[in-house]
């Protein structure tokens, strides 16, 4: 994808896929933040803490169970898009989640690591990773990897 607009159309698509994923999982509309990711979606979350899901449908099911109706919040900003070719993309995002559970308050912050992949003319999450900066559950800080 050597054209400049064709690049930044391409960004922006992006940007709406991933604001649809924070907007569609804290809402749980499932069904619409599932058609955020391909059917072989990888999504490692083991640092985060939590697990490696192979599958979109792997994915979604083990979201609903963990967070079923628990308020989240979600954001994402500061990305960092590359366009690799006409289907074929990566970014980092900066992010900061809140999770309430029974029993558990997590607080972070950290950084999104994906690849995108376009599907008949649809930008979507192929590969999401999450890193974090700095935990806090049940307002106790937590070591991370590399600590």
């Amino acid at each position: 994808m050597t054209d400049a607009v064709s690049r930044l159309l391409a960004i922006e698509d992006i940007k709406r896929l991933k604001a649809r994923y924070f907007r569609a999982l804290d809402s749980r509309q499932w069904d619409e933040f599932s058609e955020c990711f391909t059917s072989d979606l990888v999504a490692d979350f083991r640092g985060a803490p939590g697990t490696l899901s192979e599958g979109r449908d792997t994915f979604i099911a083990s979201l609903r169970d963990i967070l079923g109706d628990a308020p989240t919040v979600h954001h994402g900003h500061s990305p960092e898009i590359d366009i690799y070719d006409d289907n074929n993309a990566g970014g980092i995002w900066a992010m900061h989640d809140c999770v309430e559970l029974p029993g558990l308050s997590l607080l972070g912050w950290g950084h999104y690591h994906e690849q995108y992949r376009r599907e008949a003319g649809q930008w979507r999450i192929s590969s999401t990773r999450l890193t974090r900066l700095r935990l806090l559950i049940n307002g106790e800080a937590q070591p991370l990897q590399g600590d």
